[in-house]
């Protein structure tokens, strides 16, 4: 009987040892569905290491290749994956071939960002960069504010050390010029420029399009340094449900859970709902104060959409956003909130939004009305000090697209915001006392676009728009876009010019003139700020000889402002003083992108800005506070192919940036140091519902210094000694003549968290 099993286990080796013994091979190309080749496509068998790369013709050979029924895969990027099945027989040649389908996500994607309608990226006279949804869920964050941080010329800047409020700069130019648009639709601006960007489902997101300088052309004011357009997907491409919730060691909890309804014959709704909880109050740097910001926030996220006859669309949105943060000193609970015994920044924000486009019924050309509306309640206090705010604003725009000529394409289109401002401080009071003056702004605008394509190389984009403002009368914004393409079309040059205006609020905008820590002046009235910008952009596509692919795109930027608001925290250290600059500010620089698709199957994105942005005023020139001459990004990717497992390092670096002082005894730094932020993740799919992910944020753990916040341990400044001018004395207990300020921020307080999810997705059987 054991010599039975014996010879039968022997058998059954040497069977499978001569099973693996026999091989094959396969041949074939990949090519597009238009015939085009595809070179350095990867072409693979599942759960196996063989596999080949494409050559310049699209031809592809794997040798001794095990024999028996696999599933072989081509892809690459730009093209959706396709999958065949395949029978490899001992000793023989196998023939396959590959047609792929663009990918519109990934290599030409369509944006609506830069020209106000639909058109192919590589087509567009205005340069626009666009993020998929993936470049998002390859670095896992909480919020659309964080993610932004690996985006090159794009930082987010926290505005306090403690509530940790920001705003994103765009090349150097702060957060309110920069506006941000859900599907094309102007919804943050004003006093939700610090919290617009939090609380949207990052399952929701079809892509993200960013405008680096001034488009008030189409957008009016508030898009003078740049747009950020989050499109949302469509109900009819996203799945019946998904789910995406992941934990740190810091114990912060973020869920985003989100699915498609049918309602009726005739529409599809998108309903999603964000909630993020931190709730583990740490003080590791021992200055008494929390080291980030408590967050309690739900957001909840509906898109409908409506079948119309002809394609028609018909869609509107909505959005809810509830937040309660606090930080300060770790001893505080709600019951000290306004009061001046336990210091903390206490902030309830409520905000609702709505937002949508209808198609009118007309043949003779593309007529869209787009509308938005939202309202922003809040509750603020910051020590002792209370900041009551509500905004409200409606728009309505209505947009004219026609195709006239076989070489003209017009838009024209009429727009009007109304914003309603009210708020417990100086900034609305009657000058009588009587009582509250809310600001109320009328801005309605017209505006011209041309888009004349020359001949199959050259196209020229002219634009213009004319707004009225009620307070500070009309206001004209022209622009001009050149195009030029290669016939391949791998080499793009992009000549843009144009100018921005904005009308500045300040107490909505700037976190430091709510606190209390520094007195708030105004020398004069303030008048709108107006800026013009120059912008050079090459993009050149190469196919190495070693059988990768890389992409580069390089711009040269210019922006000269005047009439710049900017607050002054140097005159006197216990004020910020608003007035508009009697002098030129200037925004320089140059950038660099690159995407790198190597043979190995490792694709990296990187990218570098050197920028100079300065203010001159009366003959003196100085840097401008919080603002970096260099910043490096990068995002290296490489999937294991046999465990299909994903790997992901990404990071940032910048370089010192001039700092806030409190005077010339101030004993802090002047200039922040270099510093980086790296993290990695690993994704890993489980089947075709189910993926879990986790990894390590701030490999490095960066952290400011422990003494930027100034005493800390005075928040009241009750110790602190002043003179007839209001200016901080030194004395023994106080050497530096320093104020309680929390305004000396370059960087978050939190160090190094391993982070660990998993997701959910359902889609239509």
């Amino acid at each position: 009987m054991a010599l039975k099993l014996l010879k039968l286990l022997s058998g059954i080796l040497f069977l499978t040892t001569s099973a693996r013994s026999q091989t094959g091979s396969i041949i074939g190309t990949v090519k597009q569905t238009n015939g085009e080749v595809v070179p350095f496509a990867h072409v693979y068998l599942e759960n196996t290491k063989i596999g080949a790369v494409s050559d310049l013709n699209g031809a592809f050979e794997i040798l001794r290749a095990p024999a028996g029924p696999y599933k072989i895969l081509a892809q690459f990027i730009g093209f959706e994956r396709q999958v065949k099945q395949i029978i490899i027989v001992n000793k023989q040649t196998t023939v396959i071939n590959f047609e792929l389908n663009q990918d519109r996500k990934a290599i030409d994607e369509v944006v609506i960002t830069g020209t106000m309608k639909e058109i192919s990226k590589k087509n567009s006279p205005v340069p626009v960069e666009v993020y998929s949804a993936r470049f998002f869920e390859n670095n896992k964050n909480p919020s659309v504010f964080e993610s932004l941080q690996n985006i090159n010329g794009v930082r987010p800047q926290l505005n306090c050390s403690v509530c940790n409020t920001g705003d994103i700069h765009i090349n150097g130019l702060e957060g309110p010029y920069t506006m941000v648009l859900i599907d094309g639709m102007p919804i943050v601006s004003g006093l939700s420029t610090v919290y617009g960007l939090t609380g949207i489902p990052a399952n929701l997101i079809e892509q993200v399009e960013i405008v680096k300088g001034p488009a008030s052309t189409l957008y009016g004011s508030e898009a003078v340094g740049g747009l950020i357009n989050i499109i949302t997907k469509r109900p009819t491409n996203s799945p019946l449900l998904s789910a995406d919730i992941f934990t740190t060691s810091w114990l912060e909890t973020n869920a985003d859970v989100g699915g498609k309804l049918k309602l009726g014959k005739k529409a599809s709704a998108l309903v999603g709902i964000n909630y993020f909880n931190y709730n583990n109050p740490l003080d590791l740097n021992n200055d008494g104060f929390t080291d980030i910001t408590l967050q309690d926030r739900i957001s909840i996220f509906n898109k409908i959409a409506f079948d119309r006859k002809d394609n028609r669309q018909f869609n509107i949105g909505m959005r809810y956003v509830y937040e309660d943060r606090w930080g300060g000193d770790i001893n505080w609970r709600p019951e000290f909130r306004g009061g001046d015994s336990v210091y903390g920044e206490s902030i309830y924000t409520s905000r609702w939004e709505v937002f949508g486009n209808y198609q009118l019924p007309i043949s003779n050309g593309d007529v869209n009305f787009q509308f938005s509306a939202n309202g922003h309640q809040q509750n603020s206090v910051y020590g002792a000090d209370v900041y009551m705010a509500d905004q409200r604003i409606g728009f309505g725009q209505l947009s004219w697209n026609k195709q006239l000529f076989p070489s003209h394409n017009l838009l024209l289109g009429a727009a009007y915001r109304h914003t309603y401002y009210d708020d417990n401080t100086g900034a609305t009071f009657k000058l009588d006392s009587s009582g509250n003056n809310p600001s109320i702004i009328q801005l309605p605008g017209v505006f011209i676009q041309d888009q004349i394509t020359l001949n199959e190389k050259n196209m020229i984009l002219l634009g213009l728009r004319y707004d009225y403002n009620n307070i500070h009368g009309n206001i004209l914004s022209p622009r001009i876009n050149y195009k030029w393409n290669a016939t391949n079309e791998k080499t793009i040059v992009r000549l843009s010019a144009g100018n921005g205006f904005r009308v500045a609020n300040v107490f909505t905008e700037d976190h430091a003139a709510l606190t209390g820590s520094r007195e708030v002046i105004f020398t004069e009235k303030l008048e709108p700020e107006q800026s013009i910008n120059f912008n050079l952009n090459a993009i050149q596509k190469i196919y190495t000889k070693n059988e990768s692919y890389l992409n580069l795109d390089g711009s040269l930027f210019y922006t000269s402002f005047t009439n710049r608001i900017i607050p002054d925290y140097d005159t006197n250290p216990n004020q910020i003083i608003y007035t508009n600059l009697k002098g030129q500010a200037i925004s320089k620089g140059a950038s660099l992108n690159l995407n790198l698709v190597l043979k190995s199957g490792v694709t990296i994105m990187a990218g570098a800005t050197l920028m100079d942005v300065t203010i001159e005023e009366a003959g003196e020139k100085r840097s401008q506070l919080l603002t970096e001459k260099f910043t490096g990004v990068w995002s290296i990717e490489y999937t294991v192919l046999p465990w299909n497992l994903r790997l992901n390092y990404s990071g940032n670096v910048y370089s010192p940036m001039r700092l806030p002082l409190l005077g010339e005894l101030d004993d802090r730094n002047e200039y922040s140091p270099w510093f980086s932020i790296q993290n990695i993740q690993l994704t890993k799919p489980i089947n075709k519902e189910w993926e879990i992910y986790g990894g390590a944020k701030n490999l490095l753990n960066f952290r400011p210094a422990s003494n930027s916040i100034a005493r800390s341990f005075d928040p009241f400044d009750k110790n602190v000694e002043f003179d007839a001018n209001g200016n901080a004395l030194a004395t023994p207990n106080n050497p530096n003549a320093l104020t309680f300020d929390p305004t000396y921020v370059y960087a978050s307080n939190q160090g190094i968290r391993l982070f660990i999810g998993i997701k959910y997705t359902l889609h239509k059987q």
